[in-house]
C-alpha cells in the first residue's frame, strides 16, 4: 500500500460510518442502477469478471469510477470482510475521495 492511499481509506471508514457506502458488487451494481452512487472504487486486486461488469455499468450511467485499493482494505475500512467494490452515495463524500484519488490511479468518467 502507498503511504498516501491512508488518508483515502480513514475518510472511507467515516463516510461508512456515516452510512454514505455500498458495499460489495450485488449493492454497488444496485446503487449505480439506480441513480444513487456518486463514485464506485474498484480494487485494483479485483477480478477481471467484476471489472467488466462494474466499470462499464458506470460508464454507461455516467458515474465516476476510479480503482484504488486492495479488496482487504476496503472491506476492512468499511467494517466489513473483502470488498471489490464499493459505492459512495453521497455528493460531499464522493467528491472529496475522487479529489484524493485523482492523482494516484485511473479515474473514469471525471
Amino acid at each position: 500500500m502507498k503511504e498516501n492511499e491512508e488518508p483515502v481509506y480513514r475518510f472511507l471508514s467515516l463516510a461508512a460510518k456515516a452510512g454514505r457506502i455500498k458495499s460489495g458488487a450485488f449493492l454497488t451494481e444496485e446503487t449505480v442502477r439506480k441513480g444513487r452512487a456518486v463514485l464506485v472504487l474498484v480494487a485494483v486486486d479485483a477480478a477481471e469478471n467484476t471489472r467488466k461488469k462494474i466499470i462499464p455499468l458506470c460508464e454507461g450511467r455516467k458515474v465516476p469510477w476510479a480503482l484504488f485499493g486492495e479488496k482487504e482494505r476496503l472491506g476492512r475500512c468499511t467494517g466489513k470482510e473483502e470488498r471489490s467494490v464499493l459505492a459512495v452515495t453521497d455528493p460531499s463524500f464522493g467528491d472529496k475521495i475522487k479529489d484524493m484519488v485523482r492523482n494516484e490511479t485511473e479515474v473514469g468518467n471525471p
